[in-house]
């Protein structure tokens, strides 16, 4: 299945089926990747991908906001702008370099209303409940993902929202061309799974679920609501 992982390295064939690298595989990765994110987003993301996921989580002032996998902060300007002073920001990710980035993003910004977490996304413990949760190029990665999704849909209050936000390989006839080369760039830059289908492990925890597509299909936001 789809769940074994290794420890990095990973089959020339590029049609064989996605293989998951080890946690602590993905963390180093990440450690190194620290300080060129923001360049690899610039170079790889369609614009208006990331207001558009936060925008789906119906953020108000006030809120109380999770994401996880929150990386260096990159989505942080555009959620602390919808939940406002008043609200509070928790992110968790477990790349350790990637947090400190994150850190010296909110001293220079000033933002006293963010809580980081350095944790396997699977067992960190909120303080409280949240209002909304996001994934952002993070949940394909994660070889234990529905175990993670489980974990952040627990934090959620009643009528919270959880969004994810990912690379796909596109429906029809141009993802049947262009998966071989996602399979193979997505395992040799460790960019994650590209073949998941995170709106049906929201199916599971919730009826309420919608899907947007972007760029061709090759991008999606998709939202479960917690009854």
């Amino acid at each position: 299945m789809r769940r074994q992982a290794v420890r990095g390295r990973f089959e020339s064939n590029p049609m064989r089926e996605w293989v998951y690298f080890s946690p602590d595989y993905v963390r180093r990765r990440f450690n190194r990747l620290a300080s060129v994110y923001t360049l690899l987003d610039w170079l790889g993301l369609p614009p208006g991908m990331r207001r558009a996921a936060v925008r789906a989580l119906d953020l108000h002032p006030g809120n109380r906001v999770l994401e996880v996998g929150c990386g260096t902060g990159r989505n942080f300007s555009l959620l602390l702008d919808s939940i406002g002073t008043e609200g509070h920001l928790y992110g968790v990710d477990f790349a350790g370099q990637m947090l400190q980035r994150a850190q010296a993003l909110c001293s220079r910004r000033k933002w006293r209303n963010v809580t980081l977490v350095q944790s396997d996304a699977s067992r960190y413990t909120l303080p409280e409940a949240v209002d909304a949760a996001l994934f952002s190029l993070s949940y394909a990665l994660m070889p234990n993902h529905t175990a993670v999704l489980a974990h952040a849909w627990q934090q959620l209050r009643p009528g919270g929202r959880l969004v994810v936000m990912d690379a796909r390989t596109p429906p029809g006839a141009l993802g049947r061309i262009a998966r071989p080369f996602l399979i193979w760039i997505s395992r040799a830059t460790v960019l994650g799974n590209p073949d998941e289908r995170p709106w049906e492990d929201l199916g599971a925890l919730t009826p309420h679920v919608e899907l947007r597509n972007y760029a061709l299909g090759t991008y999606f936001v998709c939202r479960g609501t917690k009854a």
